[in-house]
């Protein structure tokens, strides 16, 4: 059973009330340190054992749009996503409580669910055009979800900076109005094209009559960066002599669920959850199911 309680140490790692008003703010947030070297070493050892073939079970179906890098694609960027379902290793430190109080302060949320978890590698190859990451926002992609309260914690397993291509936010960028979307805006920035991205950075910047101001986030071992769904983000390239390792996991709040959400040609967005995850009474897709979105924290 999955307990959700905190010591004392840990509850003075969450944020404070002027933290929270900061992400509320600015839309994304440095943590103080939640993981213990020794857990980020242990972390980072389950990784390594993923990236050997080691799995705890494997997903029941491959959803359409599901990322997952294999030895035979090479020295790109790698995407893993599902990491937490696979992986025991991994999942014992991505359900740490401490990690969900975090986010559901930043969230305002009395639960906080896994939604995914992508396993992330750059290699240090800097001319690697797969290692520069767009600009983009993921509740774009995540249409599917009736929650503008989700966010992601970016998770390295070891200090990450600018060398290293660090994620980057566009401080306040959740709070635009946003324009110049299409139906393209449902998939992943991977599947979209990065010059359009990168424009439709510019427009909403100016449409919103403010300037894009990017943080790269310098977060040191154990700490981790929170983003809200609505932040623009992105990473340059690795310039470092080794890879940059990290997880992307984003977290739902307790009232997120699926929502039908027509597009232009008169289908429906999809999640790849909706392959998966069983369904609600109603038939809908269920994003509260606890095989593949586990509960992280409940107050």
């Amino acid at each position: 059973m999955h307990e959700f309680t905190l010591t004392e140490q840990e509850r003075a790692l969450l944020p404070t009330d002027d933290e929270v008003r900061f992400y509320a703010e600015h839309g994304w947030y440095l943590s103080k340190k939640v993981f213990t070297d020794d857990e980020v070493d242990e972390l980072a050892a389950a990784v390594d054992r993923y990236y050997s073939g080691e799995r705890s079970r494997r997903l029941p179906t491959r959803p359409p749009r599901l990322a997952y890098w294999t030895p035979e694609d090479g020295d790109v960027q790698r995407h893993n996503d599902y990491v937490h379902y696979e992986s025991d290793g991994i999942a014992k430190a991505l359900l740490k409580p401490l990690l969900g109080a975090v986010a559901a302060r930043l969230a305002q949320a009395d639960e906080i669910r896994v939604f995914q978890s992508t396993l992330i590698y750059k290699p240090p190859i800097a001319a690697e055009p797969s290692n520069v990451v767009p600009w983009h926002f993921d509740k774009h992609y995540w249409s599917s979800s009736s929650s503008d309260r989700m966010l992601t914690a970016f998770i390295p397993l070891h200090d990450c900076d600018e060398e290293l291509g660090t994620i980057t936010m566009v401080d306040g960028s959740h709070r635009w109005e946003e324009v110049g979307s299409d139906d393209s805006a449902t998939k992943h920035f991977a599947e979209r094209d990065a010059n359009h991205l990168e424009d439709l950075l510019s427009v909403n910047a100016a449409h919103n009559g403010t300037q894009v101001t990017k943080i790269p986030m310098i977060i040191p071992k154990g700490h981790m960066s929170f983003h809200h769904c609505r932040t623009y983000h992105g990473s340059g390239p690795n310039r470092a002599a080794r890879p940059r390792q990290a997880i992307s996991l984003h977290l739902q709040d307790g009232d997120n669920a699926y929502r039908e959400f027509p597009l232009s040609d008169g289908s429906l967005a999809f999640y790849n959850h909706d392959s998966v995850v069983r369904r609600t009474p109603d038939g809908r897709p269920d994003y509260a199911d606890p095989e593949f979105c586990p509960p992280v924290w409940r107050a």
